[in-house]
């Protein structure tokens, strides 16, 4: 699998279920060895650094997982501000202004001292979204942002990644199965399946594919290239 993710845009990662693509933002940020083949950030070969230089390095990286992944014994002001306590030295009163500034962000400055339990699943998803820029990431993974999110709350956050990737000019890899919602906000598009690139473009070059298989997953269709039936060894009527 070769592609390239152009700085400072939105690149949607789509394609069937287990196809590896969070798997693909596992190799990007080092979590996860290659068998072969090399990841590159900025020109540096990620799986070649030190332990100590990969350190430094994801903290330029940021991935929102699935689940948001809060620190359910914090509110949501300590969450944020966790990432700024780790990997710097700032005092506590520009540690506090920036918090404000990221909560502000996402339209949570007033759920500061929220605990996650009090909070909806779209606030705990801007909650972590929060958190993700906390140190201002060149880089920000979205592993499924959308998935379980009502149409109001998935709006929200289609509209907060854009603006986030536009104000702050964050390369944004969002992985997800919410494809019109995607597309709506993504620079480039790649489609994966079966171990491979499918095919790449921009929203519109993708939807005009000549390529059944994309066409199939990017519409949604039942019929196509994808089976929906497992081809079994038998005829089902041998088996009765």
């Amino acid at each position: 699998m070769s592609l390239s993710i152009p700085k400072g845009k939105i690149t949607a990662i789509l394609g069937p279920s287990g196809t590896g693509k969070t798997t693909l933002l596992r190799l990007i940020g080092g979590q996860l060895t290659p068998d072969r083949g090399h990841i590159l950030f900025d020109g540096i070969d990620v799986h070649k650094l030190k332990r100590t230089e990969l350190y430094e390095l994801r903290k330029r990286m940021s991935m929102l997982f699935q689940s948001g992944a809060l620190f359910t014994d914090l509110d949501v002001f300590e969450n944020v501000a966790f990432p700024l306590r780790e990997h710097t030295k700032l005092p506590e009163i520009l540690i506090h202004d920036l918090v404000m500034m990221k909560l502000e962000a996402v339209g949570l400055r007033g759920a500061a001292h929220f605990s996650p339990n009090e909070l909806s699943g779209g606030m705990a998803r801007r909650a972590a979204l929060a958190r993700s820029i906390a140190l201002d990431p060149d880089l920000i993974m979205y592993d499924e942002p959308f998935v379980g999110q009502d149409p109001i709350t998935m709006a929200v956050l289609v509209k907060l990644i854009s603006e986030l990737n536009r104000s702050l000019g964050i390369t944004s890899i969002i992985v997800t199965h919410d494809v019109q919602e995607v597309l709506s906000i993504a620079h480039q598009v790649v489609i994966v399946a079966d171990g491979k690139v499918l095919g790449s473009g921009t929203p519109e070059e993708v939807r005009h594919s000549k390529d059944p298989r994309i066409l199939q997953f990017i519409n949604g269709d039942f019929d196509g290239p994808y089976a929906f039936n497992m081809k079994a060894e038998k005829d089902y009527l041998e088996e009765l």
